[in-house]
């Protein structure tokens, strides 16, 4: 049943949590079962609403106006003389925060412009000191948490715009930290964690940090409150929970705890006098809708406000949250310390939550003819009902899943609406990627694998999507024993892995293992490398269609340059090319094959790499160290006749990268034979792999060769 499954990935979650570094793993739980909280940008900023000079600041957010409207730094020093929010009340915040039915409040303690909303000893540049105000807004706020049963957290941008040693103000968001602004920002981190009774989370923001600077402040946080909770953008994948993009809602599974940060709007996180709302009714449906996905996919939503210069909230904002938190007062227990969707495919009417005795159905459209069908799902049902009625919806269960009808009068179009199936004893569906040995032997890697992400990077801009662990289920055609035999490359060498087989957990290291050829070499033809234009990006994906390109033509767009064919520059050797920061360049080779075979390359790149063939990604990695250089095998699965290789090199931090191909590396595979396994018909056999002991639970997996054969025994 379902809640055995659930207890075991807690128990997993936990012991890396103490392995990470978080020292009550209680902390995580707790962190997680929370789903909604309240986020709060409040500052100087506040005061302008987004206007500079009578002029409304349409370029970027609200918060950022020093940088956007070109405020130098005594004007703005002007303005935060005159911050005196003496409407604020923060009783009135938390009693907003609970009826909207939020378990938290994470508040600016200090934006990109280095204004403290508390009292500091490091700068005189704080709402006590700078301000007709004099209170400590914070030390206020956290009271009021206290007294009214919310969790309070913070917000601390690493950024400092007022710091006379930060670097130059950039559009990239991510200047250098540099050791003098670092070591200012580790004393107010102090201060706070230290004046302010219990943090749930130090949300880091923006800035870039050494992997040396992210590890130290991370360990000053657990050391100061060992149950505060670190967001991932302290960078260098040293938090504690991902921060998605802001307000990105991830449609695919992340093995990690994450957060999805939202604004009431896009355009801006601060309080903007100009902003045009709509109607509240569609904003409600919106933001109740991203809750509901959030939750669905095992996420905390954050929704921020932006009060006024004088500390009210806008009145649009107010009835929002307070119309989500009547919702949540009938339907709470379809969102509070559940877990996720346990189905893994997409229903058209709606989202689902879960708990081990309970599955929600949270209708946000009407189900087609009013039928609800859940294919797979087993277990002994005591009763469906809608939450906050007594209707009690018909449905019928077989062999095949659960159908449900959804009563005709139930008013979906004015307000979602959620069913509550009940099982007396769990349930049970079907796990994703299942895959059959009706053909022989079976084959498991990344091409085929149910994929487990987090993001990964050094800091805001050099970040992507990384796999933390790749899935698999077998559902054997036959009774039979397999026979494990896990392959790699000297790509791999001296890693290891915790790789499960049929439910059982063992790491497998790579290293020693019988050597195997590869059958290669004459029947193999290697046409000239060609480079594409220079182009601005982030460490992840590609630009365009790396599928059958015609190097004769603009790439990745009918306005872009062609190809550049480069004779003088040959496998086997590196290339130092001038790039700017955060850009990506591609080079392109045609490897002609006399059939289908295995064929091992060497890319050299710079602070990012993704390598493909014939449009497939095979590998993707940043740098997570800085190093100057990447050294990376990737076996290619060349198909017969022509293929096209593409190796995109990101550059995130220097004035050039080094990029390279080469074929002529060692021909040599690995493999390992591992303990039998005896497998039913009809029953499932979870597969997975995992790093073992990784740098951090967000690190990827960056084994692209690695690939796992079940053999049928003799």
């Amino acid at each position: 049943m379902k809640q055995k499954s659930v207890f075991v990935i807690a128990l997993i979650l936990l012991a890396r949590a103490v392995a990470f570094g978080q020292h009550d793993p209680k902390a995580l739980k707790e962190w997680q079962d929370q789903k909604y909280s309240m986020f709060i940008h409040f500052g100087v900023y506040s005061v302008l609403g987004g206007v500079w000079q009578g002029k409304p600041s349409y370029r970027n957010v609200s918060e950022q106006i020093q940088a956007h409207a070109g405020i130098y730094s005594d004007e703005y020093e002007r303005v935060a003389k005159t911050f005196d929010p003496e409407k604020w009340d923060p009783d009135a915040i938390v009693s907003l925060a609970r009826q909207a039915g939020m378990r938290s409040i994470v508040i600016t303690s200090k934006h990109h412009d280095g204004f403290c909303m508390f009292k500091t000893a490091t700068t005189d540049f704080n709402i006590v000191d700078f301000t007709p105000y004099r209170r400590d807004l914070l030390k206020e706020l956290s009271d009021a948490c206290k007294r009214g049963g919310l969790k309070f957290g913070l917000y601390f941008s690493l950024i400092d715009w007022h710091f006379p040693q930060a670097s130059p103000i950039s559009g990239s968001n991510s200047d250098y930290i540099t050791p003098e602004h670092f070591e200012f920002n580790k004393k107010q981190v102090t201060e706070l964690l230290t004046n302010y009774g219990p943090v749930s989370e130090l949300w880091f923001d923006m800035g870039s940090q050494s992997p040396k600077e992210s590890r130290e402040m991370r360990d000053l946080v657990h050391r100061l409150q060992p149950d505060c909770m670190i967001g991932s953008r302290i960078g260098n994948d040293m938090g504690d929970f991902n921060v998605m993009g802001d307000n990105q809602e991830p449609d695919y599974v992340i093995g990690v705890p994450w957060q999805s940060p939202a604004s009431f709007f896009d355009e801006t996180w601060g309080y903007r006098s100009f902003q045009k709302r709509g109607k509240e009714e569609d904003k409600i449906r919106e933001k109740l809708a991203s809750l509901i996905r959030v939750a669905s996919r095992g996420g905390n939503f954050l929704l921020n406000i932006g009060p006024k210069g004088d500390g009210t909230v806008v009145e649009f904002e107010r009835n929002v949250l307070l119309a989500i938190g009547k919702w949540l007062d009938k339907n709470k227990e379809a969102i509070y310390g559940t877990d996720p969707d346990p189905f893994h495919i997409p229903f058209k009417w709606g989202s689902l939550t879960s708990r081990p005795d309970k599955i929600y159905l949270h209708l946000m459209s009407r189900p087609e003819n009013n039928q609800i069908f859940l294919p797979g799902l087993t277990g002994k049902i005591k009763g469906i009902r809608i939450l906050g009625t007594n209707d009690k919806p018909k449905y019928s269960q077989n062999a095949s899943g659960v159908r449900i009808t959804v009563p005709a009068g139930l008013r979906i179009e004015e307000a979602y609406q959620v069913l509550a199936i009940d099982f007396s004893n769990g349930y049970y569906v079907p796990p994703a990627n299942i895959l059959s040995n009706a053909q022989g032997t079976l084959v498991l890697d990344g091409h085929n694998a149910f994929k487990h992400y987090s993001s990964s990077g050094v800091d805001y801009s050099n970040r992507y999507q990384s796999t933390v662990k790749e899935s698999w289920t077998l559902h054997p055609a036959r009774n039979e024993t397999l026979v494990p035999v896990i392959y790699f490359t000297a790509n791999e060498k001296g890693r290891a892995i915790d790789l499960e087989i049929g439910g059982k957990i063992s790491v497998v290291r790579f290293d020693g293992g019988d050597q195997e050829r590869l059958n290669a070499g004459a029947a193999i033809t290697w046409g000239p490398l060609y480079q594409s234009g220079q182009y601005y990006s982030g460490p992840g994906g590609v630009h365009g269609n790396l599928k059958n390109i015609d190097v004769t033509k603009p790439w990745p767009e009918d306005k872009s340059p062609v190809w550049t064919r480069k004779d003088s520059w040959k496998n086997g050797e590196s290339f130092e090319v001038p790039m700017d920061k955060n850009s990506a360049t591609y080079l392109l080779q045609e490897i002609e094959s006399d059939k289908d075979q295995p064929y091992l390359v060497g890319i050299t790149s710079g602070d990012a790499v993704t390598v493909s063939l014939n449009g497939q990604v095979l590998a993707e990695h940043n740098n997570p160290f800085k190093e100057k250089e990447m050294k990376d095998l990737v076996l290619l699965p060349l198909k017969k006749g022509k293929n096209q290789l593409i190796v995109k090199f990101y550059n995130g931090f220097q004035k050039s990268s080094t990029i390279g191909i080469s074929r002529d590396v060692e021909q040599v595979i690995y493999k390992k034979q591992l303990k039998p396994l005896q497998v039913e018909k009809g029953k499932y056999y979870p597969f997975s792999w995992q790093l073992h002991d990784p740098y951090s639970p967000h690190t990827t997996l960056n084994i692209p060769n690695v690939r796992l054969e079940l053999v049928p025994g003799k």
